[in-house]
């Protein structure tokens, strides 16, 4: 069984950004002209008024100060709120498949590669911007890839789930060298008339090239995988083919991001760190064992729960890093993005952690080491 190295990553951002600031003076607009065009009802106790938010309560609350945006101008406007998306011609690459392919494109340029090198593509994302044909081989035509290539979604756990698939198949000789393609277009997935969860997503791309040992030793040893997950509707979403055909019709708001965040948090938190340490004593590992945790991205105080746990200790903040500063939720790519910024430094030997976890519930776990090069 042959050993798999993780060869490089790539990412991929959308030009734009948006600021806590720029979002939430668009909310409160919102909120002040919703809650003018009901006052009566307000006034009779029928419905409630909708609370101003600020920049400060969504730090607080997530870590979050800023996310790219494929479209910050619709989702600004306070008449529209949601990204506006040109349809192309099914004869032009399609959105998600294009940020997938820049981000590829990055890894294999890291790797000194070629999209000829590889044989098999995994593309895995929260959602998918079409159910077929599957964005992932639109990616292996547009990068001359060989082999095969599917997509696949477990939510914000879909780049670990999607690793330990290509791992396998590496391990059982389906194929030599493969990419990990997770294009995350989340921020149409909002509801930006929610204060809760309006400032949640943002967008971005992230590749992974994984290779047998037998091509090289240059990058991370992939030690042990473990995945896990538990049936919950605490974090959920409603879209799919159906919804044309239900009668009565879904309002547009429930097939949007809805979630209970402090069940959420109540019951991830403790699931995720217990993940982890088990998988580490089957593998002989130790907490100090790890110089860095590159965990799920989604919400700064649910790491430092999980982090404080599962080093048992206080820890600085290089040891369990957070990008949700810069790129907010990027849902399944996350933990990779997190990797690919704060990964250069290590000496071969030394061992991290790449974890995700997320709706469903699912939780996925990837111990490496950096090799000699």
């Amino acid at each position: 069984m042959s050993e798999v190295i993780i060869r490089s990553t790539g990412l991929w951002t959308p030009p734009h950004s948006i600021s806590n600031e720029q979002l939430v003076a668009s909310y409160n607009a919102y909120a002040a002209r919703w809650n003018s065009e009901h006052a009566s009802e307000i006034a009779s106790g029928a419905v409630e008024a909708k609370s101003p938010s600020s920049a400060e309560f969504i730090e607080k609350a997530s870590g979050i100060k800023s996310r790219y945006s494929i479209d910050p101008e619709g989702i600004l406007d306070t008449d529209r709120l949601k990204p506006k998306v040109t349809p192309r011609p099914d004869d032009e690459i399609c959105l998600m498949a294009e940020a997938g392919v820049a981000a590829a494109k990055n890894a294999l340029d890291r790797a000194g590669l070629d999209g000829s090198d590889v044989d098999g593509i995994i593309c895995s994302a929260t959602s998918m911007q079409r159910t077929y044909p599957c964005v992932g081989i639109e990616i292996q035509d547009a990068i001359g890839a060989k082999g095969f290539a599917f997509d696949m979604s477990v939510a914000c756990s879909s780049a670990t789930f999607a690793l330990q698939n290509a791992v396998d198949m590496i391990r059982a000789g389906h194929a030599n060298r493969m990419i990990v393609v997770t294009p995350e277009i989340t921020t149409p997935q909002l509801n930006y008339t929610d204060r809760d969860s309006h400032f949640i997503f943002g967008d971005v791309a992230v590749a992974v090239i994984l290779e047998s040992a037998e091509w090289g030793n240059d990058g991370w040893k992939v030690l042990s995988t473990r995945l896990k997950t538990q049936y919950s509707n605490n974090i959920r979403s409603n879209q799919g083919f159906l919804n044309r055909c239900e009668v009565p019709p879904r309002d547009e708001d429930e097939m949007l991001f809805v979630q209970n965040g402090r069940r959420v948090f109540k019951e991830v938190c403790p699931m995720v760190a217990d993940m982890i340490l088990g998988h580490m004593a089957d593998c002989n590992l130790k907490p100090d064992d790890m110089k860095r945790l590159w965990l799920h991205q989604a919400n700064s105080n649910m790491n430092r729960v999980i982090a404080s746990k599962v080093f048992g200790r206080d820890y600085a903040d290089i040891e369990a890093p957070t990008i949700l500063d810069e790129f907010a939720n990027t849902a399944g790519a996350g933990s990779v993005v997190c990797f690919h910024r704060h990964s250069d430094d290590f000496q071969p030997g030394e061992k991290g952690l790449i974890c995700s976890f997320g709706a469903g519930y699912s939780v996925g776990s990837i111990f490496v080491e950096r090799c000699e090069a």
